[in-house]
C-alpha cells in the first residue's frame, strides 16, 4: 500500500482496472502487484509448497472451473473433499442453525462422507463466568465456545471442517483454533435471512442512513 501526504492509505478496493488478474497491462501507481517486495513473493510461494496447501489450491481452482455457476455451495465443499482425500467432516455450527446443520449432515452421508458436529452452545457455561457483562444472558445465558467447538473437532480429526452460521467474532476464534482446513457455509445475518451481501446491495438505497453513506 502507498501512503499519500495526506496520509490516506489506497489499496485493492481503490483500483478501477483490477488488471492484476490480466498480464502485461498497465496499473496505477499505487498498485499492489507493482509493489510487490520479492521477500512476500518468496514467503508465500514457499508457503504454498508446505503440507498440503499446493493441493488445497490446486483443487480450489479446478472446483471453481469444474463448477462454475453450475454447483451449489454445498455441491462445492463435497467436491473438494473429495478432491482432497477427506473422509470425516467437522461441522461447527450455531444452535440457530442446527436444522440446516441436519441437512447438511444427511447430504454429506448420504455421499459417503463421516461426519462429526460441535455446536456453538457446547459445555453450556454461563457468560458471565468469563466476565460477558450480564445483560448479554438477555439474549441466552449460555456462552457460544468457538474454542471448544475448535478443540472437540480436532480431538476427532476431522479431515475439514464447515461454519454454519457462528457469530462474528467467534468464527474468528474458530477459524484460529482450528488444526482442520476451514471452509464456510453460511454466514450469519440474523437481519437479512443470513444474506450478509444483502445490505452491501442495498446500501445505496435502503441502507444508505444506516451505513452513513452520502
Amino acid at each position: 500500500m502507498i501512503m499519500e501526504e495526506n496520509k490516506k492509505e489506497y489499496s485493492c478496493v481503490d483500483c478501477g482496472t483490477q488488471n492484476c488478474k490480466y498480464k502485461n497491462l498497465s496499473y496505477p501507481d499505487f498498485c499492489l502487484t507493482t509493489n510487490l517486495k520479492e521477500t512476500d513473493k518468496q514467503w508465500v510461494f514457499e508457503k504454498y509448497d508446505e503440507g498440503k496447501n499446493k493441493e488445497v489450491m490446486i483443487a480450489s481452482a479446478e472446483v471453481e472451473y469444474e463448477g462454475y455457476c453450475k454447483w451449489t455451495r454445498v455441491q462445492e465443499i463435497m467436491e473438494f473433499a473429495r478432491k482432497t482425500g477427506v473422509k470425516k467432516i467437522g461441522i461447527a455450527n450455531c444452535i440457530g442453525l442446527i436444522n440446516e446443520a441436519r441437512i447438511f449432515a444427511k447430504i454429506l452421508r448420504a455421499n459417503g462422507f463421516e461426519v462429526y458436529s460441535v455446536i456453538c452452545k457446547v459445555e453450556g457455561k454461563a457468560k458471565t463466568s468469563m466476565g460477558i457483562p450480564a445483560e448479554c444472558e438477555e439474549i441466552g445465558a449460555s456462552m457460544c465456545n468457538p474454542i471448544m467447538q475448535a478443540r472437540l473437532l480436532n480431538e476427532a480429526h476431522t479431515d475439514l471442517n464447515v461454519v454454519i452460521g457462528l457469530c462474528v467474532g467467534h468464527d474468528s476464534l474458530f477459524y484460529r483454533y482450528s488444526e482442520a482446513y476451514v471452509t464456510t457455509l453460511i454466514t450469519k445475518d440474523r437481519v437479512t435471512g443470513n444474506n450478509p451481501a444483502a445490505a452491501l446491495y442495498t446500501a445505496h438505497s435502503y441502507y444508505r442512513k444506516k451505513f452513513n453513506l452520502k
